[in-house]
Formats: C-alpha cells, sequence, structure tokens
C-alpha cells in the first residue's frame, strides 16, 4: 500500500494499468486492477481517492516452490514502484526476459530445487573423494580410477533420459529425485574403496539422471527469451545444492571416517522428492503431439558432444583434484577447504545471473567465445600461485565460468526436438563424462609422476581451446528463437480415406 497526493499526474499514474512484471486489466469498476497476464495466483490492485489523497493498494499471491523468499522482495519492491516505465512492457532487471505464467513460476521453483538434490549427489563423491582415499590408503592414481568408474556409472543413467523421451519427463524426474539420495547415501556403509566407488557409480548417475531432465524440463517450458534465465536460476540452486555438500566437508575432521557422515546428510533430499510427487506437472511442450523417436541430427550432436568431451577434459580434473591441491600443497584443513570454497564459489554465482541475461538479450556465441577461454586461465593460475593470488583466481574462474555456463548448458537441449530431446541430453552428459574420465586418469598419472598441479591443468585446458573453436565456427545462434523453429517437425499425416473428422 502506497499514499499519494491527489494531483492529476498522480491519478493518471495510478490508473493506468501495469505491463512489466504483469499485465492488468481493469476489474469490474475503474478503480480496481486484476491480472490479465502474469506469474501470480492472485492478484488486485485497488485505488481509493479523495479530495485529500489516492491510496493504492496491491495484493497478491506469487507460488514459487521453495524459492518464494529470493523473490519476495525484488517482487515487492517492483510492485510498489509504480512510474510511467510500468507500462512500457519491460521487464524488471532480475526478472526473466519474458513475463512467466503462474504455472512456469511454480514449475521452476520446483525445478531449482530438485537442482539442488542433484547438485548434492553429483558433488558429494568429487568433495569426500579425498577423505575417503586417505581412509582407505589410497593414492592419487588410484583415486583418479576411481573417479572414472564413477563417471563410467552414466550407463545407468542412459536408460531414464532415453525413457523421458517415451513416458515423459515428470515420471522419470520423480525417480530420479528419489532414487540419487537413497543410493549414494549407501556410501557411508562402505567397508573399502572399491565399495565405495561402486555406491557412487549407482547414486551419482541418478543425479546426473536428474539434472539433464530437469534442463529438458526447464527448455521446454520457459519462453523463447527466457530459456537461458531459467538455466541460470536452476545453476544457482545447484550451487546451493552443491553447497550443502561443502558445508558438510568439516565433518570429514572428525576422525579418519568422518566422510561418512557427508554421505548420511545427503538423505535430508527426499524431502524434494515428495515435494515434487506432489506439484510436479508434466511439461506442456512433451504434452502436445509430436513425433516419437524422431532420427537424432548427426551434425548437431557430433559439434556439441565434441565440445562437451574436450571441455571435460580440463573441468573434471580441475574440480576433481582441487581439494587435494588445496590439503597437500596449500595445507588447508577442511574446514579451510569449506571457507575456501564458498568465500570464493558463492559470490561468484552472481556469474550465472549475469550469463543468462547476456545470452538471453544479447546471444549465446559471443559470450561463450570470450568467457570460456578467461575462466580457465585463471583458473589454471589458482592451481599455480598461493596466498591472494590462489583466492582470486578461483573466485574469477568462478565468476566468468558461471557468465558461461547458461549459455553452454541451454545449448543442449535447445538443438535437438522434443522427441529425442532427453535421449540427446543423455549421449552428451555421456561424452562429458568420458573426456573428464580421461582428464582424470591422464591428470592423476601426470601428477603421480611429479607433475605440478599448474602445469598438468595448463595441459588439460588445451582442450577447451579446440572446443572454443567448434563453437566459434560451428554453433548456431539460438537466442530468440522457439524449440519448433530451431526444431521443425514433419506435419501432421492426414486422416486415412474413409474418416470422418467432427466439426
Amino acid at each position: 500500500m502506497r499514499e499519494l497526493a491527489a494531483t492529476d499526474e498522480n491519478r493518471r499514474l495510478v490508473l493506468t494499468p501495469r505491463d512489466d512484471f504483469v499485465q492488468e486489466i481493469v476489474g469490474d469498476t475503474p478503480d480496481r486492477f486484476v491480472q490479465a497476464d502474469g506469474p501470480f495466483t492472485s492478484y488486485e490492485r485497488t485505488v481509493e481517492s479523495s479530495e485529500i489523497g489516492l491510496r493504492e493498494t496491491t495484493s497478491y499471491r506469487l507460488s514459487i516452490p521453495w524459492f518464494g523468499w529470493l523473490f519476495a522482495l525484488p517482487v515487492r519492491r517492483t510492485l510498489k514502484n509504480h512510474n510511467d516505465q510500468s507500462a512500457t512492457g519491460v521487464q524488471p532487471w532480475w526478472a526473466p526476459p519474458d513475463r512467466l505464467d503462474p504455472r512456469q513460476a511454480m514449475l521452476l521453483g520446483l525445478l531449482a530445487a530438485a537442482s539442488m538434490s542433484a547438485a548434492f549427489t553429483n558433488t558429494l563423491f568429487t568433495q569426500t573423494a579425498n577423505y575417503a582415499a586417505k581412509d582407505f590408503a589410497i593414492g592419487k592414481f588410484g583415486q583418479g580410477i576411481g573417479g572414472v568408474v564413477v563417471r563410467a556409472g552414466i550407463v545407468f543413467a542412459l536408460p531414464i533420459a532415453f525413457l523421458a523421451d517415451r513416458v515423459g519427463r515428470r515420471r522419470m524426474i520423480i525417480l530420479a529425485a528419489w532414487l540419487a539420495p537413497l543410493v549414494s547415501s549407501i556410501g557411508a556403509l562402505a567397508p573399502n574403496f572399491p565399495t565405495l566407488v561402486s555406491t557412487q557409480a549407482l547414486g551419482r548417475p541418478m543425479g546426473l539422471a536428474l539434472d539433464l531432465l530437469i534442463a529438458v524440463a526447464a527448455a521446454e517450458e520457459m519462453p523463447r527469451n527466457s530459456r537461458a534465465y531459467a538455466i541460470s536460476v536452476l545453476a544457482m540452486a545447484s550451487g546451493l545444492g552443491a553447497g550443502v555438500a561443502v558445508m558438510g566437508l568439516p565433518l570429514a575432521g572428525i576422525g579418519r571416517s568422518g566422510w561418512r557422515f557427508v554421505y548420511v546428510l545427503g538423505l535430508i533430499w527426499l524431502i524434494v522428492a515428495f515435494d515434487l510427487r506432489k506439484r510436479l506437472p508434466e511439461t506442456r511442450r512433451f504434452e502436445r503431439p509430436h513425433v516419437t523417436a524422431p532420427p537424432l541430427p548427426k551434425k548437431r550432436f557430433a559439434q556439441l558432444a565434441s565440445v562437451a568431451f574436450l571441455a571435460n577434459l580440463f573441468v573434471a580434473p580441475a574440480s576433481f583434484f582441487q581439494n587435494r591441491y588445496l590439503d597437500e600443497v596449500r595445507g588447508l584443513s577442511p574446514g579451510a577447504i569449506s571457507v575456501f570454497t564458498f568465500s570464493t564459489a558463492t559470490p561468484a554465482a552472481l556469474g550465472f545471473v549475469v550469463g543468462g541475461r547476456i545470452a538471453d538479450v544479447r546471444g549465446r556465441k559471443p559470450l561463450l567465445v570470450f568467457a570460456i577461454p578467461l575462466s580457465t586461465a585463471l583458473l589454471i593460475w589458482s592451481f599455480s600461485v598461493g596466498g591472494a593470488g590462489l583466492w582470486l583466481g578461483a573466485f574469477g574462474a568462478g565468476f566468468i565460468g558461471g557468465i558461461a555456463y547458461p549459455a553452454f548448458a541451454v545449448y543442449r537441449t535447445e538443438l535437438f526436438p522434443t522427441g529425442n530431446r532427453g535421449r540427446a541430453a543423455g549421449l552428451i552428459t555421456a561424452a562429458a563424462l568420458l573426456g573428464g574420465s580421461i582428464g582424470l586418469l591422464a591428470a592423476g598419472r601426470l601428477l603421480d609422476h611429479g607433475w605440478s598441479y599448474g602445469r598438468t591443468m595448463a595441459l588439460m585446458a588445451l582442450g577447451e581451446l579446440v572446443a572454443v573453436g567448434i563453437i566459434l565456427t560451428a554453433y548456431p545462434e539460438t537466442a530468440h528463437m522457439d524449440l519448433d523453429e530451431l526444431n521443425p517437425e514433419p506435419p501432421a499425416l492426414p486422416e486415412p480415406p474413409g474418416v470422418t473428422v467432427p466439426d
């Protein structure tokens, strides 16, 4: 509610329907406005007028599961600041470029919660492998082999991705949301390193399947100008989920087997699985008639799979061996590593917001060609220096990498039709894990032979340069295009002779 002086200008302003975050129409009286289009499940703005003043009252309900608190203040400020800009059709800076409807807002909130669960599961082994390896007296190369075996578990995720193209996104997302925390938490009981690796080779793929299907559902439900924005929101939520795993690292300092408590912590994500089962809808695009199991576009798939493979030659070992580098070379305790990760990665999540907006408004390709080499160089630097340079390099790499991520990730779902979008995402993820596995083995062998971390990561980063070359020369620009424009499907078959179609 706000009070205004009863001037002609103020009267004109408050009696003009909004057209920004919400589109209004006049209600049953000239001084009452309701939602014509927007994210609210209920909305009303009324204007009371007298000779001495105007009173504008706005009541609304914004239903964003799990993350409503994050948007509460910006929504309140936007609705309170009613001015001439409110009728221009321009969204506020913090909102997606397109106006969402209540269903899209609810689905994005649910998918963001699922992203936290997927990220925790996908981060769990990476964050704890160093401590488990120490507990079981496993060397760097053996630890790298464990990482490869866990990544090879992608074969268990592919059936879920393929089935999502047959039976729907909703059913497979819910299945993966239950299996990911349940299976991965069994690692707490592992009597040796091979058993731990086996549990994560089953649990982590469920998190990967969940993650890739979340991206598919978001791409299918979001408007054409807001797909990268949705990926940025999901990436921020993933950062929170991974952050829970990082917050659990001090538990590893309790004793030699303290790392086991981090695995038990993963059971909290069963709450998310229950909520998804209760409220997650099927995507409207999947419910629409579409060609089932169309041929996979070979050229597009080869381009995206190659980039995923090459990029992960560097990304996987840089992520997997970071904690060991901080422990062995820089002498940080588990608690200090947790502080390092939060203080460098959490602020860097702002890059997701910046990158999602740029990718949707300005385009994907220029952003990737600029950001990927810069973030790679900064991360190599952080593996080469100590002190402030270590912290600044990691922060810069995370921030610039965050800017690149929405554009990088959204391509995986934009360039394939509905009937094989899940299959393509699963196979591209498999290519990424294959690249990561080779990178882990190579990096682990080099480190065991006395190579420095900085020199090793610089060698692995050569794949990033080739990936940028493919993006520059072969990737199409997909910003501002509908999925049907990017993936035209054959027209519906005509009715057979003799069949009468009712009016």
